[in-house]
């Protein structure tokens, strides 16, 4: 049955293509874990041409018909997300710091605002010691990381890498089973 161009295949016969997702999968992976600086980099660079496109859609769609505040509102959007676009491209490196400091100050926020309600609710529900440890735990990595945006960066180019690996490794075995269906 056709979905949206593309035709449903029966999944025995799909194991090619979720064989070369997985292989492709893992390679980025790899390579996301042997050049984290690198992978951040090309993540920022692809997030500037994002929002270029998607600030000239945000332009197009004031120029459409309709409520004025609405195109008004579109246009706006549109010429921020093509200004971000371009220092995204400009200055990837300091994008990269400022998502990560982004980061680090959420987790400091974080932790501490777990930290006061387990303080806060520690009559009211036991185990309040794990929220802490979480909060504390928060609370550390954020300032970790705002002390060090570039280690902050590195990790999460790092979580990227683990993540590709074993989403590649899952979809080769998935591949070696629907494989193994085909054949029987």
């Amino acid at each position: 049955m056709p979905l949206v161009g593309f035709t449903a295949i029966e999944p025995r016969l799909a194991w090619p293509l979720a064989a070369l997702r997985g292989v492709f999968a893992v390679l980025f992976g790899v390579l996301a874990l042997i050049w984290p600086g690198t992978t951040v980099l090309v993540l920022a660079i692809l997030y500037g041409v994002y929002a270029i496109f998607d600030g000239i859609g945000g332009v197009m769609q004031a120029f459409r018909p309709g409520d004025a505040a609405h195109r008004a509102a579109y246009g706006v959007l549109g010429l921020l997300g093509i200004v971000a676009g371009v220092l995204v491209l400009l200055w990837p490196g300091i994008t990269v710091l400022v998502l990560a400091l982004l980061v680090g100050f959420w987790a400091i926020f974080t932790g501490i605002v777990e930290i006061v309600a387990a303080i806060r609710l520690r009559k009211q529900i036991e185990g309040e010691a794990f929220l802490i440890a979480a909060g504390a735990l928060s609370l550390i990595a954020g300032i970790v990381i705002v002390f060090n945006p570039v280690a902050g960066a590195f990790g999460i180019a790092l979580l990227v890498g683990i993540y590709a690996l074993i989403y590649g490794v899952i979809l080769l075995v998935l591949a070696f089973r629907l494989r193994k269906l085909a054949r029987a």
